[in-house]
């Protein structure tokens, strides 16, 4: 049982909670590593990453010490939404490479111990797909129709939208054909949203996932879980409507998210890969809250995985970070899965500059050169304090490219580079998510930092990314890469993944836990934490201080 742990720091040492391990299979305690293809590494010179190009670097995953790789969409798609906008969803866009060369992928893999996730995006489809293009083609009420939400409008001259629901990117999530009817969009127009309560979609579905799970893919991470299913009725939502809203707590929940329907899918989905030798696994990326109702999704027959979202916006204190962490753990622990952790992705601004701009949450739009810019040297030293405190708690930890490099969010991207339909739909108020999505840095001296043989660059790098290369920090004592590296390794050698996890009592500047036989501090306060006589230090985020535990520094120590 967890209890709070707000009390003096002089009883710091006094054991006050426990955390079980969870259950068993590699999901409890991978660390999986995302990697978006347009940005990891180009093969061809033609500025865009593609999947020669990320097999050509897995020897630094196997490195890294990760378990396993994401793959954000490599599909056929106009790239209305860098890829979230599928056309088809069975082979390779030629952007990226081939479907040879995605099977090569995940032979290499393989061959590295690596395992390989694809990115599944069932809540729309592209509207270049053949079944939308098949819908516009014909009537209303048509079967073809059917598999979309259609509705005709409001008025007279039904000119206005069925409701009133906004899309996630700005703007509205209605648009109108020209014979009159309109179709739902939760995100860009070019991506209408399916009708999951149509059993041809649902078939289409279990068949895409047959044909991945033939090429010996180990499992998917699901684009928009919590959205496929709407309330019937479409009604009005007179709230403000984001991805993020998810549940709340004590309030009805919005009519285009998270309905109790979901979990019919993935039940008929696990079941699939259950029927499939070598543990293969499905992820939610579900924005929901509280945390009760993302256990939801990962309960013994639907998925194995949910990101924890709730941990991702949390602030940087201890009080939050307590908070959180304990009222995940037992959220997961009441259904027998993993917790699964994160601090970035493609969607987010990277955690290297979100906790250089103060100590509230998470930030999902970007950061613009006109916007307060984050406190580069803060927030690095702060990104490496959360992620030693993320790879010491129990349970399966994402990884988002580069950031074992320190990355920052590129807060200096010019608008006219951007390609975010956030920044076109919110009518230029929203800067988007670009500035986490620029290729990444591995040779500082080499054209495109590595990126790539050529200069060529999808987005623009900044200037002063050679820096953070690879080639500058493997081998370097002290560097965010080497600290990565020293980390995965030392959670797989104390099996950290598997708890189990006590907190010690504490204030509400230090926040300080075992797991298994290591001591987990990390100091939020002004002053530095004493560490009790006779530590051993296994690894820090940045140097100590005379045996004390510096501000916005983690610490791993047995006594």
């Amino acid at each position: 049982m967890l209890v709070p742990h707000h009390q003096d720091r002089s009883k710091a040492l006094n054991t006050h909670a426990t955390q079980q391990a969870p259950g068993t299979g590699w999901w409890t305690e991978a660390v999986i590593y995302q990697v978006y293809p347009r940005s990891f590494a180009d093969s061809d010179g033609d500025g865009i990453g593609d999947l020669p190009g990320i097999t050509s670097r897995l020897d630094h995953l196997a490195e890294l010490g990760v378990d396993a790789v994401w793959l954000s969409p490599f599909y056929p798609s106009p790239q209305a939404d860098a890829g979230y906008d599928v056309a088809d969803y069975r082979d390779v866009d030629p952007l990226f490479g081939t479907l040879a060369d995605a099977d090569k992928l995940i032979a290499e893999a393989k061959a590295r111990g690596l395992r390989v996730i694809v990115d599944l995006v069932p809540n729309h489809t592209s509207s270049a797909h053949r079944w939308f293009e098949a819908a516009v083609a014909a009537a209303p009420g048509s079967p073809e129709r059917q598999r979309y939400v259609f509705r005709d409008g409001k008025g007279p001259d039904g000119a206005q939208p069925p409701n009133d629901w906004v899309s996630v990117f700005g703007g509205p999530a209605w648009t109108r054909l020209p014979d009159g009817q309109w179709y739902l969009h939760l995100f860009d127009s070019g991506q209408p949203d399916l009708n999951w309560d149509n059993p041809e979609v649902r078939a289409e579905f279990l068949d895409v996932l047959r044909f991945w799970l033939d090429r010996g893919v180990d499992g998917f991470r699901v684009d928009v879980a919590h959205g496929l299913i709407k309330q019937a009725d479409l009604a009005d939502w007179q709230e403000p409507q984001e991805i993020l809203s998810g549940s709340v707590v004590d309030k009805p929940r919005p009519p285009m998210w998270d309905q109790d329907g979901v979990h019919e899918i993935y039940r008929e989905w696990r079941r699939l890969l259950d029927s499939y030798p070598g543990e293969r696994i499905l992820v939610a990326e579900a924005w929901v809250e509280p945390a009760e109702r993302l256990a939801r999704y990962v309960r013994p027959d639907e998925m194995h995985q949910a990101f924890n979202f709730e941990y991702l916006l949390a602030a940087w204190t201890a009080p939050a970070q307590y908070a959180v962490i304990t009222r995940s753990l037992e959220a997961t622990d009441s259904v027998g899965a993993p917790t699964t952790w994160v601090l970035s992705n493609h969607d987010v601004v990277r955690h290297a500059s979100r906790l250089g701009l103060g100590t509230a949450g998470g930030r999902a739009n970007g950061v613009g050169v006109d916007d307060p810019q984050p406190d580069a040297a803060l927030g690095l030293r702060r990104a490496r304090a959360a992620s030693l405190l993320m790879l010491a708690l129990p349970g399966s930890a994402y990884l988002y490219q580069g950031e074992e490099l320190g990355l920052p969010e590129h807060t200096t991207l010019p608008d006219e580079a951007r390609q975010d339909p956030t920044w076109a739909r919110s009518g230029h108020t929203e800067r988007g998510r670009d500035g986490c999505r620029v290729p990444i840095p591995w040779e500082a001296d080499a054209p495109s930092y590595g990126f790539g043989p050529t200069d060529a660059s999808w987005l623009p790098q900044p200037s002063t990314w050679a820096e953070y290369a690879l080639d500058r920090q493997r081998g370097v004592a002290g560097s965010t890469y080497e600290l990565y590296r020293t980390a995965l390794r030392l959670r797989h050698e104390h099996a950290l993944a598997r708890g189990p996890l006590r907190f010690l009592s504490s204030g509400d500047e230090v926040l300080t836990f075992t797991n298994g036989d290591l001591t987990v501090l990390t100091n939020f306060g002004a002053e530095p934490a004493p560490l009790p006589a006779g530590a051993q230090v296994l690894v820090s985020s940045a140097p100590l201080d005379n045996a004390a535990v510096p501000t916005d520094v983690t610490v791993w120590f047995r006594v």
